[in-house]
C-alpha cells in the first residue's frame, strides 16, 4: 500500500485526522531526577559520538524502530565536537560509516519562519546544557528553548519548553535527511496533526529508493501553520509535495502555557501503518513515555549484574551493553504488517506471529553481536533470524548489508551464513531448520542474477571452480555497493569460513553429501597461502599471486592487510598454524603482530600508539587493528597455540581503548559490534568460531558477573562467572571450575554453558600452565 492509497475508513483529510484524534494526553509535570542505584544511571550515550565512533545520544528503546536523536551536521548525525543542532530526527543507526537515516528532522524555533534550509536555521547549544540517558535526551538551545526527547518502539515523543511568545514554532523538515532524499510529501491534516511521506536512498549511496511514513500529533491545537517548498514559505498551506526542501511549520502561543508535546509515529509500510502505530503506542504524556522507556532499559540491563571494578569500568561496560541492544530494529507495524525486500506488504501472522526486524550490518555483527544477543536476548534473536529467512523467501536471496526495506551490498564475503548458522547452533531455529538450510545452500552454491538487487557471493563461480575468489583490479561493479572481486583474498577466507559453518549445519540435518562438499571447500583458505611469503595473498584471474609480496602492503583484502586477515581461519586454526610452521612460529608471529613485548610493559600505551592508526586507516600495517572487524577474533588465537595467558594480556590491553568519554569507542560501533566485543571480552567468554557454538575463555575484568538467561534456551536460567581479585596486575588464570568440577580447557560449547551454573576462575599475578594441555584448545571443525 502506497501514499496514494487511503487510510482505512478515512477517505478525506478530515476523516484521517479523526482517526488520529485523542491520541495524546495533556502534558504532565516533569518527573523527578534519576535515583541512585539504577543501572541506566551507569550508561553514557555520548560515548562514541566523537572521533568517528558514529554513535548517537538520542532516545530509543531496545531494538526500537525509532531512534530520536539530534543531528549536528555530521554525515551520520551527531558529532560531539559540533555545537549546532539542525533538528531532532527519527532514524539513526549506531556506529555506521556512511550517512543514512536522519528522517524528518524537527526543530523548535521562535519568530517568523524565514528560511527553509536546516543548515541556516540550526540552533546553537552547549554541552553544559545537554544530558542523555537510555530512552531520554534533553538539551537547552541558545534560543531559550528546552527540547526533550523520548521514544517507544515505533514513536518518538518530544517536549519543547518555549519562552513566552505568540510565535513558538515547530519545523518539520521532510526534505532534508542524512541520506539522499528523492521526493517528499507533507500534509497538515488538522490543527494538531501533520503527516509526511519521505522517499530516499542511502548508505554509501548504494540503495534503491525506499519510503518512510510519519504522522505527528500535537497535544494541543496550533494557532497557525503552513508549508514550504524550496525557499518559499506559504502560511495557511495544507500540502506540499516534490523534490528538494519540503516541510511544514506549526505555531503555538506560549505566552501562558509554555510547553508543547507531540508524538511522531513511523512506518515503513504506509500512512495507515503510521496512524495505527500512533494509536497503539501514543496516548501517554511525555513523562509516562520516558519512564516506560527507562524501565525497558532497566529490565534489559538487569540481565547482567557485575561486581568489582571501579565506576568508570562499570560505566564503560554498561554503556557497551546498552549499545549492543540498539539494533537490529523492529520493521513491522503494530498490526504485524511490514514491507519485504520484494517491496510488497507481508504479515508476520503468516509465520505464527513474530516481530519482523531490519537493518543488518552482517559483515560486522556476525563476529560478536549476534552471539551476544543469542545469549542475552534469544527470543528477539530468534525473530531476527526468522526475519532474515523471510528476506530470502520474499526477495529470492539472503541479505548482505540490509537497510530498512532494501539491500545495500556494502561489504564483502558471505556474512549471512555464520549469522544464520549461529542462530541454528544456539537453538534459535526450531521449526525453521530446513527453511534456513535451503536459503543458505542456494546462497552458498549460486550467484544472484543480474536483475536481483542482491550481489551475494559474487565471485562464487570462480571460487567453486578454482578454490579461490580472484582479485581483479579495475573490474566494473555489476551492482551498486562493494564487489568481492575488489577483495578476492579476503572474500576467499570469508567464503571458506562460511562453508565450514554450513558444513556443520548440513551434517546435523542429515545432508551428508552437502556436508562433505562444504567441508572440503572450507579448506580453500589454503589456496591463497603463499609459501614464499608465509602469508595469505591475493590471486588474479589466472591464478597467479598478485600485489606486493610484503604482507603489510598486500592487496585484495577488504579493510585490512594479510597480517590482519591471517588469523581469520577459525574453522581450522591447527591447519593455519601448520602452514605458518607450527606453534612456535605462530606464537612468534602473534607476538610481533600484537607488539607483545611492548604490550606487557605498557598495555594502554601499546594499544593507543602502536596498534591504533585511526578509525579509517585500514591498510599498510603489520599490527593488530582493534578498531576494525577483520581481526576481532585474533587475540584469542593464543588459545590454540598453547599460550592462553597471552590472550588475556592482549584482550585486557584492547579493553583500555573503551572509555567513558565521547572518544571512548574503538572505531565505528557498527550496530553494536564493537560494544558486544567489549561486553563479551569483559565477561571472559567470546565466540571464537563465529557461526558455531564455541566460546573461548579469558580472564574477566570483574570479580563476579551474574547473567540472567532465558530458561527456554538455558534451562539453568542463570550463569555466574567469578574471578575474585581480578585486576591489571592479577589477571592470569591459575585454574578454572565449572560448577564443582575442575576445568582445564580454554573453551566451552553452548551445550556446556546450558548445563553450567557457575564458571569460576582463580587468578594470580603470573601465567600458569592452565589451558596448555594437548586437548585444551578449541578443536578444528569438519
Amino acid at each position: 500500500m502506497r501514499w496514494t492509497q487511503r487510510l482505512r475508513g478515512a477517505g478525506t483529510v478530515a476523516a484521517a485526522a479523526a482517526l488520529l484524534g485523542g491520541v495524546l494526553a495533556a502534558p504532565a509535570a516533569h518527573a523527578a531526577g534519576p535515583r541512585d542505584g539504577r543501572l541506566t544511571d551507569l550508561v553514557n550515550p555520548f560515548i562514541g559520538t566523537e572521533n568517528e565512533g558514529n554513535t548517537y545520544p538520542g532516545a530509543a528503546v531496545p531494538f526500537g524502530m525509532v531512534q530520536f536523536s539530534p543531528d549536528t551536521g555530521h554525515n551520520t548525525g551527531y558529532d560531539y565536537s559540533q555545537n549546532h543542532i539542525r533538528g531532532f530526527s527519527l532514524v539513526h543507526l549506531s556506529g555506521v560509516g556512511c550517512g543514512l537515516g536522519g528522517d524528518l528532522p524537527v526543530l523548535p524555533t521562535t519568530g517568523d519562519v524565514t528560511t527553509t534550509d536546516y543548515a541556516r536555521y540550526e540552533a546553537e547549544f552547549s554541552h553544559d546544557d545537554e544530558k542523555a540517558s537510555p530512552g531520554y535526551y534533553k538539551v537547552g538551545l541558545k534560543t531559550g528553548i528546552d527540547a526533550e526527547l523520548t521514544a517507544t518502539a515505533r514513536t518518538g515523543v518530544q517536549r519543547y519548553t518555549f519562552p513566552a511568545t505568540d510565535k513558538a514554532n515547530v519545523l518539520l523538515n521532510a526534505g532534508q535527511s542524512l541520506h539522499s532524499t528523492a521526493s517528499t510529501k507533507v500534509e497538515i491534516l488538522d490543527n494538531r496533526t501533520v503527516r509526511t511521506a519521505i522517499t530516499g536512498s542511502g548508505f554509501c549511496q548504494s540503495t534503491k529508493p525506499y519510503t518512510v511514513y510519519t504522522v505527528t500529533r500535537f497535544d494541543r491545537p496550533f494557532t497557525t501553520s503552513g508549508t514550504w517548498h524550496g525557499d518559499t514559505v506559504t502560511e495557511g498551506s495544507k500540502e506540499s509535495e516534490g523534490s528538494g526542501r519540503n516541510g511544514a511549520f506549526v505555531r503555538f502561543d506560549t505566552t501562558e502555557d509554555r510547553t508543547v508535546e507531540a508524538t511522531t509515529a513511523l512506518s515503513y509500510v504506509d500512512a495507515r501503518g503510521a496512524a495505527l502505530n500512533l494509536r497503539s503506542e501514543g496516548g501517554r504524556s511525555f513523562d509516562k513515555a520516558r519512564d516506560k522507556a527507562r524501565r525497558a532499559w532497566e529490565d534489559r540491563l538487569d540481565d547482567v549484574r557485575v561486581r568489582g571494578g571501579d565506576e568508570t569500568l562499570r560505566r564503560t561496560f554498561y554503556s557497551s551493553l546498552y549499545r549492543s541492544f540498539l539494533a537490529p530494529n523492529i520493521g513491522s507495524d503494530a498490526d504485524g504488517r511490514y514491507t519485504g525486500w520484494d517491496q510488497k506488504i507481508h504479515r508476520t501472522a503468516s509465520d505464527g506471529g513474530f516481530t519482523y526486524y531490519q537493518n543488518w550490518s552482517l559483515w560486522d555483527t556476525y563476529r560478536t553481536q549476534s552471539q551476544l544477543l543469542s545469549l542475552l536476548a534469544p527470543r528477539e534473536a530468534r525473530d531476527m533470524a526468522i526475519s532474515v529467512i523471510r528476506i530470502d523467501e520474499e526477495s529470492g536471496w539472503l541479505p548482505k548489508w540490509g537497510y530498512g526495506t532494501v539491500e545495500t551490498d556494502i561489504m564483502t564475503g558471505d556474512p549471512v551464513t555464520p549469522f544464520l548458522t549461529n542462530a541454528y547452533q544456539q537453538g534459535l531455529l526450531k521449526g525453521y531448520e530446513e527453511r534456513a538450510y535451503r536459503a543458505l545452500r542456494k546462497n552458498a552454491d549460486g550467484v544472484p542474477p543480474a536483475d536481483s538487487p542482491a550481489v551475494g557471493r559474487e565471485a562464487n563461480k570462480e571460487y567453486i571452480a578454482d578454490g579461490f575468489a580472484p582479485y581483479v583490479k579495475g573490474r566494473p561493479h555489476a551492482k551498486p555497493g562493494d564487489s568481492d572481486y575488489d577483495h578476492g583474498a579476503s572474500a576467499t577466507l570469508e567464503y571458506a569460513l562460511s562453508d565450514a559453518m554450513l558444513a556443520e549445519m548440513a551434517r546435523d540435518l542429515g545432508h551428508g553429501a552437502d556436508a562433505a562438499r562444504y567441508a572440503e571447500r572450507a579448506q580453500n583458505y589454503r589456496r591463497i597461502f603463499d609459501p614464499a611469503t608465509g602469508f595469505f595473498r591475493a590471486r588474479d584471474a589466472s591464478g597467479a599471486f598478485t600485489g606486493p609480496d610484503d604482507p603489510a602492503r598486500s592487496e585484495g583484502f577488504h579493510e585490512g592487510t594479510s597480517w590482519q586477515y591471517q588469523w581469520l581461519v577459525p574453522q581450522d586454526l591447527p591447519g593455519m598454524v601448520g602452514l605458518i610452521g607450527g606453534k612456535q612460529a605462530a606464537n612468534d608471529r602473534l607476538d610481533s603482530f600484537f607488539a607483545y613485548d611492548q604490550l606487557v610493559k605498557d598495555p594502554a600505551k601499546t594499544a593507543r600508539e602502536v596498534w591504533v592508526n585511526g578509525p579509517y586507516d585500514y591498510y599498510n600495517a603489520d599490527k593488530y587493528n582493534p578498531q576494525n572487524e577483520p581481526d576481532l577474533i585474533a587475540p584469542y588465537t593464543y588459545l590454540s597455540t598453547g599460550q592462553p595467558w597471552k590472550t588475556t594480556d592482549v584482550v585486557h590491553a584492547a579493553l583500555t581503548l573503551f572509555t567513558d568519554t565521547p572518544t571512548g569507542m574503538t572505531g565505528n560501533d557498527d550496530l553494536g559490534t564493537m560494544s558486544a566485543w567489549n561486553v563479551l571480552s569483559s565477561i571472559g567468554i567470546f565466540p571464537v568460531q563465529p557461526g558455531y557454538a564455541t566460546w573461548g575463555l579469558s580472564t574477566p575484568v570483574f570479580d563476579r558477573v551474574d547473567l540472567t538467561l532465558d530458561r527456554r534456551y538455558y534451562p539453568r536460567g542463570a550463569l555466574t562467572v567469578t574471578a575474585p581479585g581480578t585486576s591489571e596486575s592479577n589477571r592470569y588464570i591459575r585454574s578454572a571450575r565449572t560448577d564443582s568440577h575442575a576445568y582445564g580447557r580454554t573453551y566451552l560449547t553452548t551445550d556446556a554453558l546450558r548445563a553450567t551454573r557457575s564458571l569460576a576462575f582463580t587468578v594470580g599475578s603470573d601465567p600458569s600452565d592452565w589451558g596448555t594441555s594437548a586437548d585444551a584448545a578449541p578443536p578444528a571443525l569438519n
